[in-house]
């Protein structure tokens, strides 16, 4: 094994499923219920979900830049540090911190809670919710004082998402001649919304969540092998397998069951798998998403928490969060704390419609450096015809996000509330420093 292995241990194939499994998570297995409810037509949210994969190739081609300005690990947060200004680089990681790991680990569970017994057989003595909030207490407790055991779990988890993936697909499509989307084609759902482009704008950002992992690679660039011309293809190439298996797999949402049987409804992989095979099917399905959905929980509850402990150690947060030993114990009871109080105040597609809309903000405004003239240490600003996939992203993800916004103020109002939090924590950071 070479030098450079040794000290950069990952290859292309090791980024590229990174970037695969960060992408895939709880959006991919609840959206499109919501979506064709919204748009009334299975043909607009495929185009929706293409466009997504398209906005964010062009973010993985962004991103491949920024990594080749600077090819250092820690994704939006030391990107807005160097390029734009700290404060920036600090409400990157705030963001990251309460949208991409709390709010995230919230979504997951709620849609456990749903996937793991229906809402239409659930009893009264079981209220909605309430298995999301016992995964989370179980996992919390479980990493934040077993360190061990907790990673044995967490391997234990790892991958069921990516088999759920191929497996269903094969079931799906060897069962095409019992596809019964096409006589829904032609019922009034298929009518279009009084408001096109506002539910138009509202899906694809609820779609973008589902395509938010695209970036992943950025998070480990000095870990990898050739650089930052690794990290870009891998982010490149993760984001069209994702895209390609994203659209197979909700043309089977879409059209196996009939639009009428998912419209508005969170667990369209098991009524797509109930129409496809039966109930034995529709339950293996549901046992396999919820696996997964439980590693993503478990995920963010292992990753989050050494965030929040490596930034009070940085002081950037009270010194009770950080520790010496492992595991950062009050930094994984606090973020199970917070994600319980997400899930407590919060529905699915609300948590949809803030996650999409916050994430894409700030990956937007992460890009939007590049047109940033950069000083000697950075290199130069991409050529013109360089700008072309940055140019998009950010472009269509403002006018995406502003056409949400208007049509769903409720969640940009908590968008805003994020982004006041994280400065006023900041200042209060900056003022207790210089005392």
């Amino acid at each position: 094994m070479s030098r450079e292995e040794v000290k950069r241990p990952l290859g292309i194939l090791s980024l590229t499923a990174l970037v695969v499994a960060s992408m895939i998570g709880a959006g991919v297995f609840t959206t499109s219920g919501f979506s064709v409810a919204t748009l009334r037509s299975p043909w607009l949210v495929m185009v929706a979900w293409a466009v997504g994969g398209a906005i964010a190739l062009c973010g993985a081609l962004s991103y491949g830049k920024l990594a080749h300005r600077l090819a250092e690990s820690g994704g939006e947060y030391v990107f807005l540090s160097r390029f734009l200004h700290p404060a920036a680089g600090f409400l990157g990681g705030w963001v990251s911190l309460l949208a991409g790991f709390t709010g995230a680990a919230a979504f997951a569970a709620v849609t456990f809670d749903l996937y793991a017994w229906p809402a239409d057989s659930r009893p009264a003595w079981l209220p909605a919710k309430s298995l999301a909030m016992l995964l989370v207490l179980v996992v919390t407790v479980f990493h934040a004082f077993h360190t061990k055991s907790g990673a044995i779990g967490q391997n234990l988890l790892v991958g069921f998402k990516l088999v759920l993936l191929v497996a269903f697909l094969l079931v799906a499509y060897s069962l095409f001649g019992n596809w019964q989307g096409g006589a829904a084609l032609s019922r009034p759902l298929d009518s279009p919304p009084p408001n096109v482009l506002l539910d138009f704008a509202s899906s694809v950002m609820w779609i973008s969540l589902s395509y938010s992992g695209f970036n992943a690679a950025v998070y480990v660039t000095e870990e990898a092998r050739g650089g930052s011309a690794t990290i870009a293809r891998a982010m490149i190439y993760g984001t069209v397998v994702v895209t390609f298996f994203y659209l197979l797999l909700n043309a089977a949402f879409l059209f196996a069951p009939g639009v009428q049987a998912i419209a508005g409804k969170s667990d369209v992989a098991a009524i797509t798998a109930q129409a496809l095979a039966g109930e034995w099917f529709a339950w293996l399905t549901r046992a396999m998403i919820c696996l997964g959905l439980a590693s993503s929980v478990s995920s963010a509850l292992v990753a989050g928490p050494r965030v929040y402990a490596k930034m009070a150690a940085d002081r950037l947060l009270p010194s009770q969060l950080a520790t010496k030993d492992s595991p950062p114990t009050n930094a994984v009871l606090l973020q199970g704390t917070g994600v319980l109080l997400v899930i407590y105040f919060s529905g699915l597609q609300s948590l949809l419609s803030y996650l999409g809309l916050t994430l894409s903000l700030f990956a937007a405004l992460t890009v939007s450096t590049l047109f940033i003239l950069s000083n000697e240490s950075h290199g130069d600003v991409p050529k013109t015809e360089g700008l072309l996939a940055p140019g998009i992203f950010v472009s269509s993800t403002l006018i995406l996000a502003a056409l949400a916004a208007y049509h769903r103020p409720y969640e940009a109002i908590a968008t805003a509330v994020t982004l006041l939090s994280g400065i006023v924590v900041y200042l209060a950071v900056k003022r207790f420093s210089s005392n």
